[in-house]
Parts: C-alpha cells; sequence; structure tokens
C-alpha cells in the first residue's frame, strides 16, 4: 500500500470517527454491555430471501452475498432492522449507504463510534476481509424476508395429543407450583426440574433460544416460545409432562400468553412476533391460528411510517378481556379486545418508541413497560385503559418483570435496573394512597455496574437481587448483588455464584443470570450460564441466611438462561 494510499485512509478513519456520532442514535458513549446485548443474533440468518440487484452497488458474488447476509442477520439486524431501515440503530439502506461509499464504510465498520456501533475490526470480531464484505453488502438492496400468513401458520401447526386424548386428572406426584421450566438456549430445549427435590423431570423439545415461558390460567399448561417463533405447549398433568401442541407464528418472535380474565380462562393463546411484524391469537387448547393482525404503522411522537414496529412483549389483562400488545419500534401498547375475533377492537396507547419487556406492579392494575432506548418507563392502566405515567429513567431500562416490594417511605414501588448504567430505578405505583409519588422515579440505588438484565425479589422476602451478565467484568458477570429492602442505604451484598456453582476452570464465561423465587419465596435460583461446549449449571441461594443451598449439575444442562416458576409465573409474583 502507497504512503499517499495509508494517509488518505488515515484521514478518512479521523473523519469517519468525528462523523460516526451524527450516524449513531444517541451522542453518549455506549456501554460494552449494551453493545453486547444490541448486537445479539437473529434466526433470519438461514431464511430464504428476495434478492435485488442494484447497479450502483459494489460487485458481490452470490457466495459473498449469502455470507454477508447471514453476517448482518447474526451480528446487525437487532440493531439496525431486518429490512436495514433503522430500530434502536440507524438506516443502513442504500439511499444512506452508497453516498458514503466503501472507504468511508469500512472504516466505520472497523472502528465503530463511541455512540453504539461496535468496534468489529478492531475488537477482533471481524477480520479486514469480512469489514470489506459488510461495506458493500450494506450497499446493496436490503434482501426481503418472506411474510407470514394463515396458511404458513397451519401448515406448521401440529396437535400432538388432542385434547379429549388428555388427562382428565393430574397423572403425576410432582408438586406443580414448584417446577421450573429453564431454557437450554443452544439446544432447543427447555429443562423441567422438580422444585422439591432439585431432579430433572424432562428435557422437552422446543424452538430455538426459547425466549419465556408463560403459564396458563389454570396452571395446567405451560407455553414456551423460540426466537425462531416456534411456540410449545406442554401439559403438565401428563405422567412426565411434555408437548402436547405446537405451530410457528413466523421467523422469529419473543413473546407469548393465554387468556386470563374470568369466563375466558385457557379460551386463547397470543404469540408476538419480531418478523413479520405481527401478532397471532390461536385456540388455547390447541393452539390452532385464528387470527392475524399487523402491527406496522405509525411511530409515536414523529407519526413517521415503520415498516417493521416488532412486538416484544404481550400480557393478559386481569381486568378486562384484553391482551395488552406492546410494539418496540411504533411506541404503542395496543389493547387488544379478544371478546370477539370476528370483530376486533384494538386502543393504541402511545407512550414512547422501543418498548420492550416489562411486568405487572403489585395490584395488577399497571403494567410496568420499559421504552429501553428511550430511556423510560411506560405504566399502562388496565382498568382505564389510558397511559397512566411516563418515567424518565436510567440508560436502558431491563427490568425483566421487575420487582415489586413496598418501600419504607415511598409505599409500593417497580424497580428496574438498567443495561447501559449502574443504576437500580424505583418507581412509586400507588395513586390511590402515595399520589405524590405515583410513577415517579422515587430513588435510585448503585449497583456494580452496567449489564443488568433482571431484578427480582418476592411478597415473602425482605430481598432484592439483580444480576449483570452482560457486564464486561467477570467478577460483576459471575456474581449477584443483593440489598436489603428494609436499609437500602447500606448499599449491596455480592455473592459469588459462578464460585459457588464449582465449575472446572474451563475458560466458559460462567455469566451469572435471572434470580428467580421457588413458590415459598425462601429460594432463589440462578442460571450460571456458558458456551454450548462447556460446562454449566443452576445455584439455589437460601434467601434468608444468603447462603449456597444447592449446586444442579447434569451434562443435559446446556446453556441455561431463562429460568420460570410455574407458580410465581402464573400468579405475577415478581
Amino acid at each position: 500500500m502507497t504512503a499517499k494510499r495509508i494517509a488518505r485512509l488515515v484521514a478518512l478513519a479521523a473523519a469517519t470517527l468525528v462523523s460516526a456520532t451524527a450516524m449513531a442514535q444517541d451522542a453518549k458513549p455506549v456501554s460494552e454491555a449494551e453493545k453486547n446485548y444490541q448486537a445479539g443474533g437473529s434466526p433470519l440468518a438461514e431464511v430464504p430471501m428476495y434478492q435485488s440487484t442494484n447497479p450502483k452497488a459494489p460487485k458481490m458474488t452470490q457466495a459473498e452475498f449469502d455470507r454477508a447476509r447471514q453476517i448482518y442477520f447474526e451480528r446487525c439486524a437487532g440493531c439496525h432492522g431486518v429490512l436495514r431501515k433503522g430500530a434502536t440503530g440507524k438506516p443502513l439502506t442504500p439511499d444512506v449507504t452508497l453516498p458514503k461509499g466503501t472507504d468511508y464504510l469500512k472504516v466505520f465498520i472497523a472502528y465503530g463510534s463511541p455512540a453504539g456501533m461496535p468496534n468489529w475490526q478492531t475488537s477482533g470480531e471481524f477480520d479486514e476481509a469480512t469489514v470489506d464484505l459488510m461495506a458493500r453488502y450494506i450497499q446493496q438492496d436490503p434482501p426481503t424476508p418472506p411474510e407470514w400468513s394463515l396458511a404458513d401458520a397451519k401448515n406448521t401447526w401440529k396437535v400432538i395429543v388432542p385434547p379429549d386424548q388428555r388427562p382428565k386428572k393430574k397423572m403425576n406426584k410432582y408438586n406443580l407450583d414448584n417446577i421450573f421450566s429453564t431454557t437450554l438456549r443452544d439446544t432447543g430445549e427447555v429443562a423441567l426440574i422438580d422444585g422439591d427435590t432439585k431432579q430433572i423431570i424432562n428435557i422437552v423439545k422446543t424452538g430455538y433460544a426459547v425466549h419465556i415461558s408463560r403459564m396458563s390460567a389454570s396452571g395446567r399448561y405451560l407455553f414456551v416460545i423460540g426466537r425462531d417463533a416456534k411456540i410449545n405447549m406442554i401439559d403438565l398433568w401428563m405422567e412426565k409432562p411434555d408437548n402436547v401442541a405446537e405451530i410457528r407464528v413466523g421467523l422469529e418472535a419473543r413473546s407469548v400468553d393465554t387468556s386470563k380474565f374470568k369466563g375466558y380462562e385457557d379460551k386463547l393463546a397470543i404469540a408476538g412476533a419480531y418478523w413479520p411484524p405481527q401478532y397471532t391469537i390461536m385456540d388455547g387448547n390447541t393452539l390452532e391460528p385464528l387470527k392475524i393482525v399487523s402491527t406496522r404503522g405509525m411511530v409515536v411522537g414523529t407519526q413517521e411510517y415503520h415498516p417493521e414496529p416488532r412486538v416484544a412483549s404481550i400480557v393478559a389483562s386481569h381486568y378486562k378481556p384484553e391482551f395488552l400488545v406492546n410494539v418496540k419500534e411504533t411506541g404503542k401498547t395496543m389493547m387488544v379486545d379478544y371478546s370477539n375475533l370476528n370483530a376486533l377492537k384494538t386502543t393504541e396507547i402511545g407512550s414512547a418508541p422501543f418498548l420492550h419487556d416489562g411486568g405487572w406492579d403489585a395490584s395488577k392494575r399497571y403494567f410496568m413497560v420499559a421504552a429501553n432506548n428511550s430511556n423510560k418507563i411506560a405504566a399502562i392502566d388496565a382498568k382505564d385503559g389510558k397511559l397512566a405515567g411516563l418515567t424518565e429513567v436510567g440508560k436502558i431500562p431491563h427490568p425483566g418483570r421487575g420487582a415489586n416490594f413496598t418501600h419504607p417511605k415511598y409505599g409500593p414501588v417497580w424497580a428496574t435496573g438498567h443495561l447501559g448504567d449502574e443504576t437500580i430505578s424505583l418507581i412509586g405505583t400507588d395513586p390511590q394512597k402515595n399520589k405524590q409519588y405515583a410513577f415517579k422515579e422515587v430513588a435510585k440505588l448503585k449497583g456494580p455496574g452496567g449489564g443488568a438484565l433482571f431484578i427480582k425479589t418476592h411478597p415473602k422476602s425482605k430481598h432484592l437481587w439483580s444480576d449483570a451478565p452482560l457486564n464486561p467484568d467477570p467478577k460483576v458477570s459471575q456474581a449477584v448483588v443483593v440489598f436489603d429492602i428494609n436499609n437500602l442505604d447500606k448499599g449491596y451484598v455480592t455473592l459469588p455464584i459462578a464460585e459457588w456453582a464449582g465449575l472446572p476452570d474451563d475458560g466458559g464465561a460462567k455469566r451469572v443470570t435471572q434470580p428467580e423465587y421457588n413458590k415459598a419465596g425462601d429460594e432463589v435460583w440462578f442460571a450460571v450460564w456458558s458456551a454450548k461446549d462447556k460446562q454449566s449449571a443452576l445455584v439455589v441461594v437460601d434467601d434468608k441466611t444468603l447462603k449456597l443451598k444447592s449446586v444442579i449439575k447434569d451434562p443435559r444442562l446446556i446453556t441455561p438462561t431463562g429460568h420460570f416458576n410455574v407458580y410465581n409465573t402464573q400468579h405475577d409474583v415478581y
């Protein structure tokens, strides 16, 4: 390479790094924890797509294009969107990328930006050839994934055990209320674990990377949904609980729930998709798809059209025959009245873009949902069907379902941790008796650092737990912190969960994630999550003494991540 060429690239790099902030969503520096979270993969990497040829774009062979497309969906789609029109990251469509040119884009991809773009080459993730490949790829017209119709869904629908052939009563001796459903992320399975004996009941085949487990209103059926949009319905009354129905509701998804309102218990199920952007309502006993509704529409505030607003979370109202469907990019909660599917009524409640996960307050009237890249928590009033409050919190709130407890000063509060900073926000949730604190951030605790995914407590506990599995410091990601709810000012105690697991020193990440209580509220379970080829474990801690109680090891526990107690999930206890 000539000196003149090197000088030109150095100058280009300097200019790119200065202008990178303008291309990013937010001018503030982004933590490593947030980058790790945003760069998650997508199941769409292997899906055949329509490809058009842009004559203005740099040349690519079919093999190069296919490889680049796979990398994009594995590393980039979570931020920039399936259609590259922008999500939490900026658009990367040809009208934006072609004027920049290949050299500019290579430097941007290689070095990243302080505003959120990972430094793919200097971090060692990409080599120079891959950077060049991706710089050319994002100048091509985006390939389009296929849509997913009712016929497509029906083609994947299987009733493994028809309702009339299922048990008429519970056929096993398990304490169903204390079963845990544990995601085995990279094997496409969930482990059903007896919370009393700590023994595995069954390993159930599911979709890939199960995101959540949800219970039917009756507590009989467990519903899990994979990131590949496959739903499995598991009957806990069987002698050995296992699948009785399955379906795919799209190509990528995160959320599932069932009807909870009196008179509609277990009658319907609903799932929301990342792609296509839509939700599907199904028969609650068989998963037969009944109705599909698109979520494409206008963004709150700007009123600009968004082509792929993803369904991030869904919960069932206890006050009305409604599902609360939270749509990520448009910032809307859709209150879907399921009492008449032939005359579906929907109330749209706008709050802030990038709605993600959340949970009910202690009264189960207000759904507290994180608008994560807006740094806000929206409180949706399920009784009155309106936005009760919109609270500014820390950077990238990620509560899981959050944590409810009564604060000595502020009364009932709901808590969330954050991906982007070390804080834990407490928000008042009692507008009846504590109106002055309702839906305001009343306190901010200091945790060990960013990268928190889940926070948890229990009505019978005096402790508040938080993880930080995406923190770049292993000392933080391999431990958890616990606060005394009655003495929050004294700070947290750190527990070395990964060390307690006693796993071999094999180089595994051993990230500790998702505190989950047993039904009694006297045990807290944690997943010690390592790579697929490394040993993982579950660690059980005594909630009163904060001492190690049990370690669950089994060769079948591969990449355990989320785990859900049946009773607490059924009754929204967190």
